[in-house]
């Protein structure tokens, strides 16, 4: 962790000084930086899901499900990734509309969940 903050705060750092320069050239060094800190936590990723499995195992969870989980923190990061960098860039209403995009697919992953628990629930009753 010490390490991405540290790449973090270099990286805004030096796309101010670039900034002043050159304004089109911070927004590149901080496209550049949010990439590199994404694929350092996308290998992070790796372990997180070897630990669900390993949860899975424990709990008998069904395999649709984690995947549908998995999917989800996918979308999440990805949506506010690309609109934080929207939002950077000074496009606002391109980043609303990435993140309105996110919550949609957020919502068309969760149905089978949903539906599910609505289906137990009705079981119930």
């Amino acid at each position: 962790m010490i390490t991405v903050a540290v790449i973090g705060i270099v990286a805004v750092l030096l796309a101010v000084q670039v900034k002043a320069m050159k304004p089109e050239y911070g927004i590149y060094v901080s496209l550049a930086v949010c990439l590199v800190l994404f694929s350092a936590i996308a290998g992070r990723l790796e372990l997180l899901v070897d630990e669900i499995n390993q949860l899975q195992s424990y709990i008998k969870l069904d395999a649709g499900y984690v995947g549908i989980l998995l999917k989800m923190i996918g979308v999440t990061y990805i949506a506010e990734l690309a609109s934080d960098l929207c939002k950077d860039a000074g496009y606002q209403a391109v980043a609303g509309q990435i993140e309105l995009f996110g919550k949609l697919a957020l919502l068309s992953l969760s149905m089978p969940v949903v539906l599910a628990l609505l289906e137990t629930v009705n079981g119930f009753l």
